[in-house]
């Protein structure tokens, strides 16, 4: 089954913790804290592959988490990293933040790769937060948080030439004859209902064309499959026309061929900027050859070019399942091609990009928030979180280096604005204490600690 979008949740590892160790050893002098740090968590990073073709790994499974980093361990020996999580897309999948629908990296090219989500840093042991005058620190800092988040994938076929046209009007039986695809074909409406790729080989090069399934009126609105089809011929640089000229289905060529220009110019004004080769399918049906002198007394063939050219378009006669006609439309096609890529110019994609470095950069980290709930004042802040995690509450120094934290921070004053008294209940995290300002207080000489980065 073809599958060209998926919903998936990412989430890096998590920063190992610093170890909280002393060495005490016989005849080891001055052991003191010797606690490492700990490891950075994992990544979570897409890469490319030429060798996938559709997102259907992704239907079944839709959770992605990179490892998290090991803990600090005594000896200051330092906690392993996280390995990476590698998730490999097929090329052409466009990645996208659900939340913003910020589009994080458009996967073109074989072995592109990218972050999409950072592991946690690792955190300090408690021998980096020795000083001359606190020895012995019992406390050590928390790895750094996840990032998980929601990302849609959504694939676009990557092709040099698109085929489109009604259904069965000879697309697939194009392909067929031209590449060495198989695709299924049948006389009956919408034998193709996933796009087909094959590789045409001319002259010493190729190219890759695609088979668009079957577009019908209204596609543009999402009748029928819809942006389904539509979506994956924009990114193609040359389209085929295919119209089935004999009308044996009881529809008029010039119509059919009317109907489809309106579909591509009406789901985006760029598909008919593309360069457009029209081919007049199934010349035998009307009894017909590929002799100039046998197409100039069929009726049915000349009025439908004279109406196309009419509209600036060269017109290919063709019988494609006895291969009349095809070599002179893959010609075309390679010189419309050679002269897109001559002048060829990346367009400009209708996402806005994500912004990788204000992810990495959040202003309001540092800064601590309180609010009452109605029956709490409730204090919070994410640097303010990890701090909390890092506090060893049996220890009066790491206790201390938490509510010196807080108090420096000024929310004390915010909170008194909104009617914060002595023995009023604060909640910090899952943590509840009574304020007494007089407790929570420092005296200006107390050493100045340390931010956590």
């Amino acid at each position: 089954m073809f599958v060209d979008r998926a919903k998936i949740t990412i989430k890096s590892g998590k920063g190992g913790n610093g170890a909280v160790t002393f060495r005490r050893e016989a005849f080891v002098p001055e052991g003191g804290p010797d606690g490492g740090d700990g490891g950075n968590g994992g990544n979570v990073v897409f890469l490319a592959d030429e060798n996938l073709r559709t997102l259907m790994d992704f239907r079944y499974k839709r959770k992605y988490e990179a490892e998290n980093g090991q803990d600090g361990m005594k000896k200051k020996r330092y906690g392993k990293n996280g390995e990476d999580l590698i998730i490999k897309v097929p090329v052409g999948t466009m990645v996208i933040d659900e939340e913003s629908g910020k589009l994080m990296m458009d996967m073109t090219e074989h072995g592109q790769s990218f972050v999409a989500a950072k592991g946690g840093r690792g955190g300090k042991g408690n021998m980096k937060f020795a000083t001359p005058t606190r020895q012995a620190p019992n406390f050590a800092e928390a790895g750094g948080f996840a990032k998980e988040r929601n990302i849609i994938l959504e694939m676009k076929l990557i092709a040099d030439v698109g085929l489109v046209g009604f259904p069965n009007v000879g697309k697939s039986s194009l392909l067929s004859m031209a590449t060495s695809a198989r695709p299924k074909i049948a006389n009956y409406h919408f034998t193709t209902i996933d796009p087909n790729l094959g590789v045409v080989q001319i002259y010493d090069t190729s190219f890759v064309m695609a088979d668009i399934a079957g577009i019908i009126e209204g596609a543009h609105e999402g009748a029928g499959l819809g942006h389904y089809f539509l979506k994956h011929i924009e990114r193609t640089k040359v389209l085929i026309h295919v119209v089935d000229v004999s009308g044996c289905e009881g529809r008029d060529p010039k119509d059919d061929f009317d109907k489809i220009n309106a579909e591509l110019s009406q789901y985006s004004e760029k598909l008919m900027k593309k360069p457009q080769i029209v081919v007049a399918n199934k010349i035998d049906v009307l009894g017909c050859s590929a002799d100039p002198e046998d197409l100039e007394i069929c009726d049915e063939y000349i009025q439908f070019k004279e109406y196309v050219e009419a509209k600036g378009y060269k017109v290919f006669p063709m019988s494609a399942p006895g291969g009349i006609g095809v070599k002179e439309v893959i010609e075309e096609a390679y010189r419309k091609l050679q002269e897109v890529e001559e002048n060829f110019q990346e367009e400009e994609s209708e996402y806005e990009y994500f912004d990788f470095e204000a992810d990495d950069y959040d202003p309001d980290y540092k800064k601590v928030f309180g609010e009452f709930d109605g029956k709490a004042y409730c204090i919070y802040g994410k640097q303010l979180e990890k701090i909390f995690n890092s506090t060893n509450f049996n220890d009066f120094g790491s206790r201390r280096y938490l509510f010196k934290y807080i108090e420096n921070s000024g929310v004390y004053e915010v909170l008194k604005e909104i009617g914060l008294e002595d023995g009023d209940t604060i909640k910090l995290f899952d943590m509840e204490f009574e304020y007494y300002e007089d407790e929570y207080s420092y005296y200006e000489d107390e050493d100045d600690l340390e931010d956590y980065e």
